[in-house]
């Protein structure tokens, strides 16, 4: 029956519990059980990426609670990438992060590279990892450095995260590769984002390299947008502004676009907070994963995989008692061991934290009820406090302590943050709870254990009354240290309370609930004890060891994937037609020189290789020089192709320098190794019919003029990038007098196509002219379903126009194998790109919709096609760094336009290029702005004058440079 059902709804497979072992305590290991792994380590080969963007993280002394987002998921992924590391099947771990170098953040958030460990197994372990093995916290600079910027306002610089991390990852992958695998690039295993920024982040990564992609959510949009218009308090539009809570669910819906896998600490997060989303649906996702496993055509629908592991902890600061059964008495709590003594755990000297919080109360003897979160409105703790205050039962029997971060001064906080805990204040002013609430404005991480024992200690209880929890962390954490726990039905809790049973759920909205809970704990010593032995029993079961195992086993059944052409061994062979190439135009270069100083004596010219040594006997005189030598070696390159025996030197010049003018396709693609600098041409200009303006012609005669001037030469190249099909972009260029040949490679049909022009090919027609990149067809396919996704789409515009819309879009047939075109003839009542994407995301379709041509046509790609993700395709393949391309765009285009304009690459945008473009299709009043993708900050982005002239475009070039 298992097999009928999702994995995630197993949720058995989460924990491994030993029932035998059920009247007796665990010791929890942080590190790997090795005495049946032998050697398996030596055989270390995974390379895994993490990336968690925001907030503040580092390896050591982590400022938890400084902001709303250095919260549990920093500690989380920083624990997780060191465990990882640990494993023995894991050679290397990336944690990619922002770099800050702001001056009101600690310095050590600047360091580009930070070790969190070394990757053995335990010390002394004779386990030989390698320079480049353990576990790395590395930080990728995008937006502002001298800015710390919260989370929301981070969404204009996700693209050049992405390339940041795509240059990084590129030279970590040869660096492994030379180390650990003979010489092959050791691709990244697996690229895991943390949230919906960096879901999305790792969404374009993956398209990028072709490898496998996991998502952990931690909380989600939908959910928190749920919950704060129950709340009551902010219109949809305010909660937007603030939150920008549009682009973070868009964010989500591009995740579970690319995502294989997708890790959930609980049930609910599956079924009540994901289940929110057009991309993923339980029902569907059961139905077609059967119909794959049943070898059934699903038409390239796909819906990815949820799997519940529970997060792991570190137990290193926590004291946990042997086995044995634990006893009360009068002054604290003791455990027995094996022989049946007593152990006391071992003490040291109380930090000072503890000092504080008791000098808060009148009577610090009382049961501490412990919440330990920040003063954020999700937090509820306002309600907490109302509860303890009007609950006089409670007051008698028990004191408040709140955790709520560091601050410093109140006017200096996020203002949401100020307002909660402005409320909180008034509260305890309001029910008089002076001398029995704690509220310490500072405290260490490390001091958090102590807290925790404190609490234990006078037989307090831990509460997490959130209006909804992701997981819930600190409930594991207070459990490790013997505290019973409140906490709220919403989420991950549920699932920690079924595998404790170490306290009481409650409805965070119902404030009697939460303090008749707390009573009821505090005022029963035998449930209390009860609650505090089954969390101390079962605590074993989040260990970061059990973690790991889990998460590896899962990941293993993602589809292996990475970039193929790599084992080709059409590169080396380029790389050596290259080499000999440029010989070639050595020895040109040298015959010139060469001759020329004959001219100068009266002697003959040189005519071929064997004049060329001739001379050099004549004129070396059994003496050795630099230049003797350097011929004598570019002589025997020569001969070892077979070309000794030419007449001329000029001869072979013509024939084989100017490798970009003579070079058979492929060669002339990797021509693109040898470029300093690639100018992408993407100006969308089209008339109503969707035929490229005649001005076009005269743009791109501009640009290819303006960049020339600047003397690059050879070492520059030119892409043009456009919504025209292959035959169409031949024939407008042939039909206006620019040669094929000034391109390196045409990026077609919305980035679907991709063509690099054929030289000595002068008979051909048309898309003759161009020769298809194989590897980018096949890189692509990734999820494409075309005849599922046909049928589909052509139901769904009928579905519209019987319900009386009527829906002005026709198929073409001039399509190709990966996009999918339509002819617009009514622009004004055709749906958005937002509906169609939640529409085919809805039925398992995973692609890009793109209207273009200035409305006339409608595109739907693959997923990893697009035009920018050409421009990254040709980094990971040829090693273009997109830092050294400059985009050409107009003010508006295609509506991918606004996906071309921000990354770590140049973009000048043309003013008056284009004065009509699709994008006024791409969202609608429900999606985010335009405004949530592009920033307005960036030296990397300029704007030309009126007038689309060499002189205004060398101008623009010479600020880029200058910024």
């Amino acid at each position: 029956m298992s097999e009928d059902f999702s994995e995630a709804e197993n949720i058995g497979e989460i924990f491994v519990a030993n029932d035998s072992d059920s009247g007796a305590f665990k010791r929890v290991e942080s590190r790997p059980d090795m005495s049946a792994g032998g050697d398996a380590h030596k055989d270390r080969r995974l390379y895994i990426v993490m990336i968690s963007l925001h907030g503040l993280v580092r390896g050591e002394n982590m400022e938890l609670g400084r902001d709303s987002d250095t919260g549990g998921q920093v500690k989380y992924v920083v624990e997780f990438a060191r465990a990882l590391a640990h494993h023995p099947e894991v050679y290397r771990v990336d944690l990619l992060t922002r770099q800050i170098c702001a001056p009101d953040v600690d310095f050590t958030y600047g360091d580009p590279t930070e070790m969190l460990t070394d990757g053995s197994f335990s010390e002394g372990d004779g386990d030989e990892v390698g320079q480049s093995g353990g576990a790395y916290i590395i930080r990728i600079p995008c937006g502002p450095r001298e800015k710390y910027l919260r989370k929301e306002l981070l969404w204009p610089y996700i693209h050049e995260f992405v390339d940041g991390a795509l240059n990084h990852i590129l030279n970590i992958s040869k660096a492994l590769g030379d180390e650990i695998n003979d010489g092959q690039s050791v691709w990244p295993y697996v690229i895991h984002g943390h949230y919906a920024d960096a879901g999305n982040i790792a969404s374009v990564l993956s398209g990028a390299l072709n490898v496998p992609m996991v998502l952990t959510g931690h909380s989600l949009g939908r959910n928190k947008l749920e919950q704060l218009l129950k709340q009551g308090r902010q219109s949809e539009e305010d909660i937007n502004a603030t939150y920008k809570i549009m682009r973070r669910i868009e964010g989500e819906e591009l995740s579970l676009d690319s995502a294989e896998l997708v890790i959930t600490s609980t049930r609910q997060e599956i079924d009540q907070q994901w289940g929110l989303y057009a991309g993923f649906n339980v029902n569907r996702e059961r139905i077609l994963r059967l119909r794959a496993k049943q070898g059934v055509d699903c038409y390239g629908r796909y819906m990815p995989t949820m799997a519940v592991i529970a997060p792991g902890m570190d137990f290193s600061n926590v004291i946990v008692p042997d086995v044995g059964d634990m006893i009360e008495d009068v002054e604290g709590v003791a455990y027995v061991g094996q022989d049946g003594t007593t152990v006391t755990p071992a003490t040291k000297p109380d930090p000072p934290i503890l000092d504080e919080i008791l000098h808060f109360f009148k009577n610090p003897a009382k049961p501490m009820i412990l919440a330990l979160a920040r003063a954020d409105p999700k937090k509820n703790i306002p309600t907490l406090v109302k509860a303890f205050g009007e609950s006089k039962p409670l007051r008698k029997l028990a004191n408040l302590t709140l955790i709520m971060g560091n601050r410093d001064d109140i006017d200096e906080m996020p203002s949401a943050n100020a307002n909660v805990l402005m409320t909180i204040l008034k509260l305890i002013d309001k029910y008089n709870l002076y001398g029995e609430v704690a509220y310490p404005k500072h405290h260490k991480q490390s001091e958090v254990p102590d807290i925790y024992r404190l609490a234990a200690k006078t037989k307090g209880v831990f509460i997490n009354p959130a209006l909804v929890e992701p997981f819930g962390l600190t409930l594991i954490e207070a459990a490790a240290h013997g505290l019973p726990m409140v906490a709220t039905q919403n989420g991950g809790p549920v699932d920690i309370h079924q595998a404790l049973n170490n306290g009481l759920l409650v409805d965070p909205h119902d404030s009697n609930a939460i303090a008749a809970a707390l009573y009821k704990l505090v005022s029963d010593r035998n449930l209390w004890s009860e609650c505090r032995r089954n969390g101390l029993k079962n605590i074993h079961r989040y260990s970061w060891p059990e973690h790991c195992k889990i998460y590896l086993s899962k990941v293993a059944l993602c589809r292996k994937r990475h970039p193929h052409w790599q084992s080709d061994d059409l590169l080396d062979g380029d790389e050596e037609s290259q080499s000999f190439n440029d010989s070639l135009q050595d020895i040109h270069d040298i015959s010139l020189r060469l001759s020329i100083d004959g001219e100068k004596s009266g002697r003959a010219s040189l005519n071929g290789p064997v004049d060329i040594e001739k001379r050099l006997q004549e004129d070396s005189d059994g003496r050795e020089t630099e230049l003797t030598e350097r011929i004598k070696r570019l002589l025997e390159k020569m001969k070892g192709h077979g070309h000794e025996g030419h007449e001329n030197v000029e001869q072979h010049i013509t024939q084989h320098t100017r490798p970009e003018r003579t070079m058979s396709s492929s060669s002339k693609a990797t021509v693109l190794r040898r470029r300093k600098s690639l100018y992408v041409i993407c100006i969308d200009t089209y008339n109503k019919d969707g035929q490229p303006k005649s001005d076009l012609a005269s743009i791109i005669r501009e640009i290819l003029k303006s960049v020339k001037g600047e003397g690059s030469g050879r070492t520059c190249g030119f892409i043009l990038s456009t919504a025209l099909s292959a035959e169409e972009t031949v024939s407008f260029l042939s039909q206006n007098g620019i040669k094929l040949l000034e391109f390196d490679a045409f990026v077609c049909s919305s980035g679907s196509e991709l063509f690099y022009p054929v030289s000595g090919n002068d008979s051909g027609k048309g898309a003759d002219l161009l020769s298809p990149d194989m590897d980018y067809e096949t890189h692509i396919h990734y999820r494409w379903g075309e005849d599922g996704l046909r049928k589909t789409m052509n139901k769904f515009i009928h579905s519209l126009s019987d319900s009386g819309r009527r829906i002005a879009l026709n198929e073409e047939s001039s399509g190709t194998s990966h996009c999918l075109k339509y002819a617009v003839k009514d622009a004004s009542n055709v749906p958005t790109v937002e509906e169609f994407k939640q529409r085919l995301r809805g039925r398992g379709y995973r692609c890009h919709v793109i209207y273009c041509r200035n409305k006339s046509k409608l595109h739907i790609v693959p997923l990893h096609a697009s035009r920018a993700q050409a421009l990254r395709y040709l980094f990971v393949r040829w090693r273009v760094d997109v830092a050294s391309m400059t985009l050409f765009v107009g003010e508006t285009g295609d509506t991918d336009h606004e996906e071309l304009i921000p990354g770590l690459h140049r973009t000048v945008i043309l003013k008056d290029a284009v004065k009509e473009g699709s994008e006024g299709l791409l969202h609608s009043s429900q999606t985010y702005n335009k405004d949530d993708v592009l920033p307005d900050d960036s030296p990397n982005i300029v704007t030309t004058d009126v007038g689309c002239r060499a002189e205004n475009i060398m101008a623009a070039l010479k600020k880029l440079v200058t910024a």
